[in-house]
């Protein structure tokens, strides 16, 4: 059992970590969407789940939930090959693979300590173009992922600290803007290793059970952080309707809907994730990977919801959680909603 004041100055010095690594970027990178806008994210994150320990604070919301999809598509692969070594770095832009869209590129390193994963360090950002039909990549007409840009799957771009000159290679030959993306990707990999130099000073000032145990303690609070603000929506269902002008191909109103289900403090889910008529006339792409779609309602939950809404379009009944509110679990908090979040 950690005590709280060491709690407290533990919670600060890892939150200072991820955020140095969001500051080494912003201040090396190549494109504006990332030095200004802070399209960008980084973090440590659970060594067997790949679910959020750790995040920056100046990234984008989006990214809060899903980078540990990122990182459990990661875990899965390096599973799968058997050679996870120090130094490993992969790199990923697959936004059916825990990503989000295809400009934004994650690189996914392992933590090491005593020869096992102690955590994931992770960064993602978005580079300036990745190929496709249009520069920038935003092509409104596109009606498949290909002509948005190219797509990698996690392969590793540094193979015991050293960089693989093959993948770079392809990655510059699939840009308009091959300079701006190489800076990029080099701000990226100072950012890993400076988290990983910082982590390692933590761990030896404190010790890696004392870390280890902050970690737990931190995730069991947010968990009871989410539950509470679960709780605090009136258990019913929740609709919405609202249109876009069009797709980008079609020129007829594209109907987004939502029923959101609300079950006391345990789950949130997603009942009607788009119309079942007029979508399928649709040329354009799915508009959202599930990475990015749970991730939405992670960050939503989090924001106060007005009375009016809570009246509007739905049914409900508040049931309690006293009996869970008496008791704290060690749990990593987005892995236990994701699947009802779906």
């Amino acid at each position: 059992m950690i005590d709280p004041v060491t709690l407290a100055v533990l919670n600060g010095r890892l939150i200072g970590i991820a955020d140095e690594m969001d500051v080494t970027l912003y201040r090396s990178a190549f494109n504006p969407i990332i030095a200004e806008a802070h399209d960008a994210c980084h973090g440590l994150y659970h060594p067997a789940t790949g679910a959020t320990l750790v995040q920056g604070t100046s990234g984008l919301p989006i990214f809060v939930g899903a980078m540990a999809f990122a990182v459990k598509a990661v875990i899965d692969k390096s599973a799968q090959d058997r050679d996870l070594a120090p130094g490993d770095t992969y790199l990923f832009n697959d936004p059916y693979d825990g990503g989000t869209h295809l400009n934004d590129f994650r690189l996914v390193r392992p933590f090491m300590r005593g020869g096992q994963v102690f955590a994931w360090l992770a960064s993602v950002a978005h580079w300036l173009d990745v190929g496709g039909n249009v520069p920038g990549n935003f092509n409104a007409r596109a009606t498949e992922s290909f002509q948005e840009g190219f797509r990698v799957p996690p392969v590793k771009l540094m193979r015991g600290g050293v960089l693989q000159q093959d993948i770079v290679d392809i990655l510059a030959a699939n840009s308009r803007v091959p300079q701006s993306n190489w800076g990029d990707l080099n701000g990226q990999l100072n950012a890993l290793d400076l988290g990983e130099r910082r982590l390692h000073d933590l761990l030896d000032e404190y010790g890696d059970a004392t870390i280890r145990s902050a970690l737990s303690a931190l995730s069991a609070r947010a968990e009871t952080l989410m539950r509470a603000n679960i709780e605090a929506l009136p258990d019913g269902t929740y609709s919405f309707d609202d249109f876009l002008d069009n797709d980008g191909v079609n020129d007829a109103p594209l109907r987004i809907a939502l029923d959101l289900r609300v079950e006391g403090c345990g789950s949130i889910s997603h009942a009607r994730r788009r119309p079942a008529k007029g979508r399928s006339t649709s040329r354009a792409p799915p508009p959202s990977p599930a990475a990015t779609s749970r991730s939405s309602t992670y960050s939503r939950t989090y924001l106060p919801t007005p009375a009016a809404s809570r009246r509007s379009n739905s049914s409900f009944r508040k049931r309690r959680c006293s009996a869970y509110r008496r008791r704290v679990r060690s749990a990593v908090t987005l892995k236990r909603f994701s699947a009802s979040s779906t």
